[in-house]
Order: structure tokens, then sequence, then C-alpha cells
């Protein structure tokens, strides 16, 4: 397994795999990869004949007061897991790379943007469709892997590669979560021991969700409340939102009569943290 740093030893690789008449698939990544990372790029390996991981904390969707800086990294760490999982080519690029000093092309997006993560975090999916485009332009891949505990995020590229005629196969796979119920996350390693117990109010509360619904309550209102109050008895827990939504458009719903989401981010000290669930 090779690790390139360059956008022409990228497109070098895959034009010489598609000349052979290979599939590629391609996950893309900020790093610190773990297990949940790990079942995309096995389900890659699975459907494609060629992997390509990027490995890139993109500066553009982080803001001003977030933690780029901080942002775990470990990339001796990510290529071991990377050339177990049966990866073929990791891409990971210094930021001058991917943004020459003049650059000033973005990809924005409406409606699926203003809410949840968009609305907490401006710009933030501004600067995930600009580096995406970039990657999928980039990489030409023929199926591309994006967890679904970003449900935002794989709500928005889906949209993104409809409406810009990408011709590239999106696909969404399963939270992985740890047997204790907390979606993985490389953000999880920023929790001390007593943060990690407390945040496990998160995927509890979804719980309290799922065990209303099974019951026959189908009222929005009185579903949020619960989670929120849930949330709210755990100390160190801080709630940024909580929303049920429709799964396709993330418009607000006000009854639990077809697909939802069920959305929320949570402050864990300092540490923010999001899970969810789809509620048929």
């Amino acid at each position: 397994m090779k690790i390139a740093a360059t956008v022409e030893e990228i497109r070098s690789a895959v034009k010489a795999w598609k000349k052979e008449g290979l599939s590629v698939g391609f996950v893309p990544t900020m790093g610190y990869l773990h297990e949940g990372h790990q079942s995309l790029m096995q389900k890659a390996v699975s459907e494609n004949d060629r992997v390509v991981v990027s490995i890139f904390v993109n500066p553009m969707q982080f803001g001003p007061s977030e933690d780029l800086e901080s942002y775990p990294r470990d990339l001796e760490k990510d290529a071991a897991l990377c050339e177990a999982s049966g990866v073929d080519l990791i891409f990971h690029p210094e930021p001058k790379e991917m943004y020459h000093p003049d650059f000033s092309t973005f990809v924005d997006m409406q409606g699926l943007t203003d809410s949840l993560c968009g609305k907490s975090r401006p710009g933030h999916f501004r600067g995930v469709c600009t580096v995406v485009t970039k990657l999928f332009n980039i990489v030409q891949p023929d199926r591309a892997y994006f967890g679904q505990k970003d449900a935002q995020q794989l709500a928005v590229i889906q949209q993104m590669v409809r409406d810009l005629n990408m011709d590239v196969t999106v696909i969404g796979c399963p939270i992985i979560r740890e047997a204790d119920g907390l979606a993985k996350s490389s953000r999880n390693s920023y929790l001390s021991a007593d943060e990690r117990r407390a945040a496990l109010v998160l995927s509890r509360s979804l719980e309290v969700a799922k065990q209303l619904l099974a019951d026959g309550e189908r009222d929005a209102t009185k579903i949020r409340n619960a989670i929120s109050e849930t949330i709210q008895a755990e100390p160190m827990a801080k709630i940024d939102y909580v929303e049920l939504v429709d799964a396709r458009t993330l418009q607000q719903v006000d009854s639990v009569e077809r697909p939802v989401l069920v959305a929320l981010a949570v402050y864990i000290g300092k540490t923010r943290l999001i899970d969810n669930l789809i509620m048929e």
C-alpha cells in the first residue's frame, strides 16, 4: 500500500486502474481512524477492485474557535489500519496541495445545510461540499462511502451529487458503536474517564426515543422533550440541539408519520458529540 501526497500521484494511479477496467471505491476521512472508518473501508474493499482512502484534516470546514489545531492525528496508526483493511492507496495531502494561495471557488448549498450542524456551525458544510467535490474530481471514484453517524453530511453529499450530476454512487453505512452504545468518533479521544461515562447519555436518550415510538408515541414534541430531559439529567452534558426532522429534507416534523431522523449534538465538557437514529 502506498501513501500519496500529491494530486498527480493519485490521478496517475487511478488512470492506470481505470485503463485496466478496474472499479474504484473511495472513503474520505480526516484521519485518526477507528472501527467506524474501518467498516467503511471493508465495505469499499468488498464492492470495488481498488480502494482509495483520503486522510485530510480539512481547514475549510472548521470554524475560527473550533478544534482544527488540536484535532487528533496519527498517520502511522491510520496507515496500518488501512493496510489491514485491504486499502490500496492513501491520499494524504498538505493543505497547500488542496488550496493554492489564490483559491477562490467554493461549493455552497441551501436548504439541507440550514439546520442541525449547519445552523450550529456556520460555513461548515460549505467547507465539506468544497473539499468533497475536489476529492471526487481528483480520485474519480465509482463509489464513495460515508457513515450514517454524520447523517446530515451524508444527506448533503447525496444531494450535491444529484444536483451537480456527479458520476459517483454515494453509499451510506451504519453507525458503529462501542459495546456500551457510544457512537465511534475520533473526538471521543478528547474525553476524560468521567466524560466518557457521561457521554453515554447520548445513546441512552435515543433509546428513550425508540421506546416511546415502540409504545405508539408519534408526537415529535413529546419525543423531543423526553430526549432533552434525559440528557439534561446528566450534569456534564450541555445540549447544542435535539431535533426530529424529515429523513430526506431535514425539515422539522410535528409527528412521526414517515421516516424521521432523530439528531442530537451535545457538549460533554468541551467536546461536541453527535448521534442519531432513523425512526420509521
